[in-house]
């Protein structure tokens, strides 16, 4: 699939709090299955999606120094909590609260990943946005992607770092 030159509409879609993201990916990010809710959001069939990498539904306002969080975190072998803004096949926007998992085979390699995600609480996304915010003025800062990423990156590990926790238990602490 090419890449998309859709920009943001400012447009929020929604989703009921009673109802559930759920995606797989194999190792490399590459869409395995998405349930008909991701598919409603994203605007997208399921035939456009399968195959493609997941980060098809990246809105440009999601700091690229969380996803390098993310995605060292999954790699790991370790599960993630995290706040996501994405972006429709035509430019609209939602919000989740992601918990995203490692995949593993008989071997104990990783396999894939397997994310749910559900309506994030008002409260805490309001801290996000404003953490997210800071995060993507550092990025932009940076002639770089690289290095706005990495001086990104630096920043929210500091924040981490003074308060002496992981990313996860600043998550539920907001």
């Amino acid at each position: 699939m090419a890449v998309s030159n859709v920009q943001p509409t400012g447009i929020e879609r929604t989703f009921g709090e009673d109802e559930i993201i759920i995606s797989k990916t194999d190792s490399t990010g590459k869409l395995t299955y998405a349930n008909n809710i991701f598919l409603d959001l994203a605007q997208y069939d399921e035939d456009e999606v399968l195959g493609q990498q997941h980060n098809l539904v990246r809105h440009p306002d999601m700091p690229r120094a969380v996803f390098k969080l993310l995605w060292d975190t999954i790699q790991a072998g370790e599960e993630i909590f995290a706040y996501v803004i994405n972006m429709s096949k035509v430019g609209d926007h939602y919000w989740v609260f992601a918990h995203v998992t490692p995949s593993f085979d008989a071997n104990g390699n990783i396999s894939g990943f397997h994310s749910n995600r559900r309506v994030p609480e008002p409260g805490p996304l309001a801290k996000v946005k404003d953490l997210y915010k800071s995060l993507l003025a550092e990025e932009k800062r940076h002639t770089s992607p690289k290095d706005g990423m990495e001086a990104s990156h630096k920043m929210l590990i500091d924040i981490l770092t003074e308060n002496d926790v992981t990313y996860d238990e600043f998550i539920f602490s907001l």
